[in-house]
């Protein structure tokens, strides 16, 4: 049997596209939503996949470096370019290192930058 667990968290910041030619090349902020989802077969003892809690410390560890800021001076998008593929694509390299739990996998990382657009990386 396969469990899928999510847990959604939100961060605002700002940003401009470089290179980009439209309205997204100049400064402008989003209230970004992140999913995070993890998946699994083997439950632990208690009978959980991973406590909710965690991991929502897990994802906030790292969206919360974003949080109120220019992310075009932000790490590591200070060298790349702060697109929405960009950011999921930090975020689901990030959890891949630091979530180290043998029976889980870091499933797929969505982020939205509106409630219209998002964009996903999964396994």
């Amino acid at each position: 049997m396969n469990y899928k667990l999510s847990v959604v968290g939100y961060f605002s910041a700002a940003h401009c596209l470089k290179n980009y030619k439209g309205k997204c090349e100049s400064l402008h902020g989003h209230n970004w939503k992140v999913k995070l989802s993890f998946l699994g077969t083997k439950l632990d003892n208690v009978g959980m996949l991973i406590d909710f809690s965690d991991a929502k410390k897990h994802m906030y560890k790292i969206i919360t470096c974003f949080d109120h800021k220019f992310l075009n001076e932000t790490k590591p998008f200070d060298k790349i370019n702060p697109t929405v593929e960009n950011i999921a694509s930090f975020i689901f390299e990030q959890l891949k290192k630091n979530i180290t739990l043998e029976h889980i996998k870091i499933y797929k990382v969505e982020v939205w930058e509106n409630k219209y657009s998002s964009v996903s990386v999964y396994i």
